[in-house]
């Protein structure tokens, strides 16, 4: 009988397979070895982005207007330059008067700047001279509107 035969030491164990071990060394000496190695990179993993819509390649070719802002045209920009050089103040100054970085009006002055009303806001009742709608370049009024 085989199953009663004291010599004989019968082992069941699993071999290690390339799947379950993640280190470097054991990946390379798995393909040494001639294993399948299979490897895949989780998209996004370890970050909290869950309802990320995102397109495809060729959605982005044919949509190339979409995806340009709109800027701060170059008219503005010099109604900017000449009230604040009226008011004799550097872009610095005007920066600070109205609790912005200097770049922020170097970047509205030279036409690069994204308009954002809160800063154009800002920047208008600081030199006193309207930058949106159809009267750009004229003096701010004072008095609100009355209805």
């Amino acid at each position: 009988m085989a199953e009663s035969d004291w010599d004989t030491v019968t082992v069941l164990r699993k071999k290690g397979s390339a799947a379950q071990s993640k280190s470097k060394q054991a990946i390379l000496s798995a393909q040494r070895k001639g294993e399948a190695v299979e490897t895949s990179k989780k998209w996004a993993a370890g970050q909290n982005k869950q309802h990320v819509v995102t397109k495809n390649t060729a959605k982005l070719d044919r949509e190339t207007e979409e995806l340009s802002h709109q800027r701060v045209p170059l008219e503005v920009g010099k109604v900017i330059q000449l009230g604040r050089q009226n008011k004799g103040l550097t872009q610095k100054d005007l920066a600070t008067k109205i609790n912005e970085k200097p770049q922020i009006i170097a970047e509205y002055e030279s036409g690069k700047a994204i308009p954002n009303n809160q800063v154009m806001g800002k920047i208008e009742r600081a030199i006193g001279l309207k930058l949106r709608g159809k009267d750009i370049g004229l003096p701010l009024d004072s008095d609100p509107k009355k209805k």
